[in-house]
This record gives C-alpha cells, structure tokens and sequence, in this order.
C-alpha cells in the first residue's frame, strides 16, 4: 500500500459550493495502490475510534438528529467501531491474512478455478457499498494455496474505500506475489450502490472487471476459466 505525503489541512466552508461544481462526478485514480498518508498508522485504532464517533456525531447532528434519543446516542461509537474493525480493517497492513504455502505434490499442473467468491467493499466516491462475486484462478508453478486463503486474501483488499479495477488488480497482482507465479486470472462482477440508490438509481446493471496475466493472456486458456465461471 502506497503512502503519500501528508496534505495540509485548511478550511474552506464557503468555498465548498464551488469544490463540487469543480469535482462533479469525475472519478480520478491515480494509482494501483490505495492512497494512503504518510501518518496513517501513527495513531492507535482505539483513538482513531474516537475521532471518528466525535465527527459522525457532528454530521448526525448538522443532520438535525437528536443523539438523544435512545436508538441514536450510540450510532457514532458503533460507526467508529464498525470502520475501524470491520468494513476497512484492509486498510491496515497489519490485517493482512498470513499465508501459508504448500508443496504441489499431486502434482496438479491444470488450472484451479474458485468462483463465487462473495465480497463487499465501499465505493471511494460516495462510501457506500459495492457489493458482489470475484471469480479466481490461477496455474501452480510449484506452490499451492489453502482454498479459504483466496476468500480472505479477495475480503482483505475489499474492507477498504475502493474502485473496483483497482480492487481487480490487487487481488490479481497480490495472488502472482504469493505463488511466485504469472498464470493467474481474476474476474470481478458487482453491483454498486452509488449507482442503484443515487444519481442514476439504475438497480439492474452491474460492473465486471478482469485481470489476467501469464499463460491466461492465451485465447484457449482464457476461454476454458470463463467456461468454468459459468456453470452453476
């Protein structure tokens, strides 16, 4: 994960108007790598939690919410909480799955496919959810995986603000990283919230990225994982 230099922070409340008439709805990425400040990790997660309940519980209340109420005076600490160990925990490299290799003596040299692989991610534009199936295979160059290791290694890179080719090219660059090999093939089909519930609300369309590299750059090879994707 790259880390950036840390910005300087100012407050422009009466420009804000015009900082979105400028940022509209062009989605930037600039990198393969998440973007990360150079202090990311410089506070612990328990104080993280607390900045986080202070500032949710200032939104909940420009929102006119009455924290008061019994259902809502615990909605900021159950956000924080919430951020911090579960739907970005894959920001922290220190969540990273360990994983354990092991020897290919069945000798198994044909692709090994795992597919419907469920994950759920937030999109980086309006943090809502980006939900969906990732479809993985990859061909042994000596060394194989644990088939729960792949769930994990696709939910790690997912627990973090994405966009979905980024998240396609993590997993695909990450699993060759692993298995030190260069025949690996990731298909990746979503469904995003900030296109269902705002702007166009189109609940019907879905997004499918791919990444292939090595022997799946291959029409043939290509065409047997897409294959093996499509039974039930």
């Amino acid at each position: 994960m790259k880390l950036k230099e840390t910005p300087s922070y100012t407050q422009h409340s009466d420009t804000y108007d015009l900082f979105e008439d400028e940022i509209g709805d062009n989605h930037i990425s600039t990198s393969i790598d998440t973007p990360m400040r150079n202090d990311a990790f410089d506070i612990s997660d328990t104080k993280k939690k607390k900045i986080i309940s202070k500032h949710f519980k200032a939104i909940m209340e420009t929102l006119g919410l009455d924290l008061n109420d019994d259902s809502l005076n615990g909605t900021p600490n159950r956000v924080a909480k919430m951020y911090i160990d579960e739907i970005f925990y894959g920001l922290n490299p220190k969540n990273k799955p360990k994983i354990a290799l092991f020897d290919n003596k069945y000798q198994y040299n044909e692709m090994l496919v795992e597919k419907n692989i469920t994950f759920h991610s937030n999109c980086e534009h309006h943090f809502v959810p980006i939900f969906g199936k990732a479809h993985v295979a990859y061909i042994s160059s000596g060394k194989v995986i644990g088939l729960s290791k792949i769930n994990r290694i696709v939910d790690y890179f997912s627990r973090r603000p994405q966009v979905q080719e980024r998240l396609t090219n993590q997993i695909g660059n990450e699993l060759k990283d692993i298995l030190d090999t260069e025949h690996v093939a990731i298909i990746i089909d979503a469904k995003h919230m900030c296109v269902s519930s705002r702007g166009i609300k189109d609940i019907a369309s879905q997004t499918v990225t791919s990444f292939y590299s090595g022997d799946f750059m291959i029409e043939s090879t290509r065409n047997e994982f897409l294959n093996h994707i499509k039974t039930s």
